[in-house]
């Protein structure tokens, strides 16, 4: 029986706020790829990077339903023995290869965040990317982060209209808060290792889940995929985390001061 009108725009209201509780690790992907570029094309690379991937998102939508299969059938195995195996497919191997990526680029930036240099001669000496490159690194990352959405629209319904209008709305909510969010991080860097941090756990869940998909075993110990649950809570505790370390620096700054203080009048 087909779906009523009423029944396909209460799937469309789940699959928007869907888009928005698994999007969160791609905007904060986009914010900082974004500050790669120059500062005045940020805002601009965000807004294109975004548009093209919705495009592209619809297009993958059509080829998922269409070739399914294709992506779910195995391509190669790995077997040596009780070291390593694992029967890697074409969803697997995005995610692992999108995951690493994620890793790799969040090791680079707190890399140079601990760097000897200050952030402002660390920012003179960064070399940007073109507005070209990081626009193609948003959509590429933008696909690699829609596979779980898009699978898990199409768990929810077959009606190829609500689940390209989930991807429209979700994209223009991703425009609007992309820019707020890279603001946030602009006027609060303090903040920025705690998204690089949460930049980190992203790639770890990718990782986990590829390996999951590929069925990997290490030493016989086959990999856990980090349920998003579990992602959620690492991510509250980073986060209160460094709400806490932030007052409690703050207030040894006030107490140090007012030592200072105290001692210049006693003499």
């Amino acid at each position: 029986m087909e779906p009523t009108l009423i029944q396909n725009l209460g799937t469309l209201v789940m699959l928007i706020i869907l888009q928005a509780v698994l999007g969160f690790d791609n905007l904060l992907y986009i914010s900082l790829e974004s500050k790669n570029a120059p500062e005045d094309k940020r805002s601009y690379v965000r807004k294109v990077g975004i548009s093209l991937a919705i495009i592209l998102r619809i297009a993958l939508l059509f080829i998922l339903i269409k070739l399914t299969e294709i992506f779910q059938e195995p391509l190669f195995k790995i077997d040596l023995g009780k070291f390593f195996h694992g029967d890697f497919n074409g969803h697997s191997l995005i995610v692992l290869v999108g995951g690493a990526f994620i890793i790799y680029t969040a090791i680079k930036e707190i890399w140079h965040m601990i760097s000897m240099d200050t952030g402002d001669a660390l920012n003179e000496k960064k070399r940007h990317k073109s507005v070209a490159q990081v626009i193609f690194m948003i959509i590429i990352m933008n696909l690699v982060f829609s596979f779980d959405s898009i699978l898990s629209a199409m768990a929810l319904t077959k009606v190829f209209w609500v689940m390209a209008s989930a991807i429209i709305i979700g994209g223009i909510l991703m425009i609007v808060l992309a820019d707020k969010i890279s603001d946030f991080l602009a006027k609060n860097r303090m903040y920025e290792v705690l998204g690089l941090f949460i930049l980190f756990l992203v790639g770890i869940m990718l990782v986990t889940e590829g390996g999951h998909l590929a069925h990997i075993a290490i030493w016989e110990s086959p990999v856990t995929q980090m349920s998003k649950s579990t992602f959620y809570f690492i991510l509250v505790i980073l986060i209160l985390t460094d709400i806490a370390q932030g007052r409690y620096q703050r207030n040894l700054s006030q107490a140090q001061e007012r030592a200072k203080a105290k001692r210049k009048e006693e003499v």
